[in-house]
Parts: structure tokens; C-alpha cells; sequence
């Protein structure tokens, strides 16, 4: 079986030098933003929300996936972004500390948005620019939630959510310092942020629902991604309860 396959061929005697071992120069921190218009997203720590007890918000966390017509606001979605990937510290030419724990900081993972309901922002497709805490519109077909919610198996809850999150790997980022085992971590990073958006997602009303069920070429080709450098790895939908 190729997963048995998988795990084995990267066990550490089939590992060899990796290019960091090598003195190879590592990749950038993250996606360059291009000269597109950036917008300011708002401080998260400024958004309203319930102060929930972090034992209360694990014992509620459930998989939500009927969601009301209220959009989200800015700050709103600031503060989940921030929960998720959101940048405490950059050391400059090394790593970037945020968040949710990445094997050796390396933080291969950027998050897309499709936005449907999110007061000032109109829908489409939007990529998080960590450091500086903001957002690019990616420019695609106007028709990209129905594209995105068919790439997902036709699950009506992707363009009825207020926002999906969809988790790309930038594999080489994870790669240069793991070689192959670093296909391994970037699974395990996406975990550790789901999560937090499920616990994160409690104090501003709002539930969640993880998706791994999706057409992988598909959600390639509508993100613009060449499938290799860069793919799609998990998706999470989100809305007001």
C-alpha cells in the first residue's frame, strides 16, 4: 500500500542530507505579496468576543455545519486569522514564531479565503498575508465559491458558510530543513490550526466544520497552484450559529 509505503521511505535511514545540511539558502518566510493592493486587516486582539475558559471551549468543540446568514465583521475575522497563523515574532531571515506550533518553526502552510458573507470585503478569493497581518485579493473567475464548493464533492456548506479557510502547503519551506519526512510535519501543522480555529471560532458565535473531502487537481487549478511547489491541504468552512 502506498501509505505504508510512504511511511516508511521516510523513516530516517532513507533520509539523506537535507538542503539546509547542505548550505542551500532558505526559502522566504512567506508568499511575496506582488504589488497587488493589500488591506489592512483589523488588531485582533480589539475584536469583541465571549471570554469563554479554554476547558469549556474543548468540552463544546463539535463539527457545525448549517450556518446562519450573518456575515461576518473585519475584526471578526482578524482575530480567527490571528488564531490560526497569526505572526508573534519574525526573526528576520530565519522563522517566523506564531500562533500554533510548526516542526522547527518552519510555518510552510498560507491560507486562502473564500469569502462569501464578510462585512467590507467583497466575495471572492483572498489570500492572508501573515506578516503585517492583511489580506490580497487573488483574482479568479467570479464564479469561485461554486467552482471551490464543486471541487469539495458538491458540499453545499462550503458557499453557504460566512468564509472556507483553505490551507496551502509551500512544501519546500518545510522541506529544506526535513528533506521527504517534511511531507509528514506539514499534515500535522494544518491539524494544529484547524484546531485552534475550532476552539478560536466559540467566542464570536460562529461554528466550524473541517473538510478533507476535495478534488486535489481542482482545487489546485482554481487556486492557482501548480499541485507541486504548492497545493491545497485541508479546508475548514465557518459561519454564525
Amino acid at each position: 500500500m502506498i501509505g505504508k509505503e510512504f511511511l516508511k521511505k521516510t523513516t530516517y535511514p532513507y533520509l539523506g542530507p537535507s538542503d539546509q545540511m547542505k548550505g542551500v539558502p532558505q526559502p522566504p518566510l512567506q508568499l511575496a505579496p506582488g504589488r497587488q493592493p493589500l488591506i489592512d486587516l483589523p488588531e485582533p486582539h480589539d475584536t469583541p468576543r465571549q471570554q469563554l475558559p479554554l476547558a469549556a471551549a474543548i468540552d463544546r468543540r463539535v463539527s457545525i455545519r448549517d450556518y446562519t446568514a450573518e456575515p461576518l465583521t473585519l475584526a471578526e475575522l482578524s482575530w480567527l486569522l490571528w488564531c490560526t497563523q497569526g505572526v508573534k515574532e519574525v526573526i528576520p531571515h530565519q522563522a517566523t514564531l506564531r500562533t500554533v506550533p510548526s516542526a522547527g518553526a518552519r510555518h510552510a502552510l498560507e491560507t486562502y479565503l473564500l469569502v462569501n458573507r464578510v462585512n467590507g470585503l467583497e466575495p471572492g478569493l483572498y489570500r492572508f498575508v501573515a506578516v503585517g497581518n492583511q489580506l490580497l485579493e487573488v483574482h479568479v473567475p467570479k464564479d469561485v465559491g461554486i467552482l471551490i464548493r464543486k471541487a469539495c464533492l458538491g458540499q453545499e456548506m462550503v458557499t453557504a458558510s460566512a468564509v472556507a479557510i483553505i490551507w496551502t502547503a509551500v512544501i519546500r519551506r518545510m522541506t529544506w530543513r526535513y528533506g521527504a519526512r517534511g511531507y509528514r510535519y506539514i499534515f500535522l501543522d494544518a491539524g494544529h490550526a484547524c484546531q485552534n480555529l475550532y476552539l478560536a471560532a466559540q467566542e464570536i458565535g460562529c461554528g466550524v466544520c473541517a473538510v478533507a473531502a476535495f478534488d486535489d487537481e481542482a482545487m489546485n487549478r482554481i487556486l492557482t497552484l501548480d499541485g507541486e511547489e504548492q497545493f491545497a491541504l485541508y479546508l475548514a468552512t465557518l459561519g454564525k450559529v
